[in-house]
């Protein structure tokens, strides 16, 4: 048997790149792992000099470990897309997210509000400052730890109003999805694949990149919530509410 190659990632790709990784093992016998731990995280060991085959984040984390020699610039290859849900506590009263001026509604009565590290919490608070509620809202915003669901804070009674990617929201216990963000204003997170480094196995990183990222793979991604980095993340709320 090939050698395994080792990859880290961030725990909203853990799902989709598992099963990613069995049809690439089918498709070309090398097996590949990956960890996934909390994006954050995953970008500090790759910084401290971990050393991995395959690094797979969200773009900007991906662009800066480019930037600083830590994976191959020129092996940077996106892989999926996922877009920023909605949801609260099963069997809660379902509130209005159907437009933005219903979603800003619901924020500011809601008591306390959960998101998550990265990107997609970054945008969700430069909404919340274009809203001119940053301040307003501050002491109910609850940010979950790197590595803890959105949706565990939710079930949990944490927070009344959750926000997170639909991968990590989907198929959750305890919680009911509202949908994607409203028309205009979705967020939408690029996840890059990279050769690591400090890899030795160059090759054969850079074709499960091209395999994981090839066309058809497209059903496994749309399987776990996500959708091929060419666009599509519209097409995962087919049943969602405009009103």
């Amino acid at each position: 048997m090939s050698e395994t190659l080792t990859g880290i990632s961030s725990m909203a790709t853990r799902q989709v790149l598992a099963e990613l990784c069995q049809a690439c093992e089918r498709a070309s016998g090398v097996p590949v792992r990956f960890e996934s731990v909390g994006g954050v995280d995953a970008a500090r060991r790759v910084r401290a000099g971990e050393v991995f085959d395959l690094v797979v984040l969200a773009a900007d984390a991906i662009d800066e470990l480019a930037a600083t020699g830590h994976v191959m610039a020129d092996s940077c290859c996106p892989i999926a897309e996922s877009t920023v849900a909605i949801a609260v506590r099963a069997g809660a009263v379902r509130p209005d997210v159907g437009s933005e001026e219903a979603l800003r509604r619901t924020v500011l009565a809601a008591g306390r509000i959960g998101y998550s590290t990265g990107p997609s919490g970054t945008a969700l608070l430069k909404l919340f400052e274009r809203w001119g509620s940053s301040e307003t809202l501050r002491e109910r915003l609850v940010q979950a730890l790197p590595g803890v669901p959105v949706a565990a804070l939710i079930a949990n009674g944490q927070v009344e109003l959750g926000f997170q990617q639909f991968s990590e929201l989907k198929d959750q216990d305890g919680i009911a999805l509202l949908g994607g963000m409203p028309p205009g204003l979705e967020i939408v997170t690029t996840f890059v694949g990279a050769v690591g480094a400090g890899s030795a196995r160059h090759a054969a990183a850079r074709a499960t990149l091209s395999f994981m990222s090839s066309p058809s793979t497209a059903e496994i991604k749309r399987r776990h919530g996500m959708a091929p980095a060419s666009g599509g993340s519209d097409a995962l709320f087919p049943d969602q509410p405009t009103t």
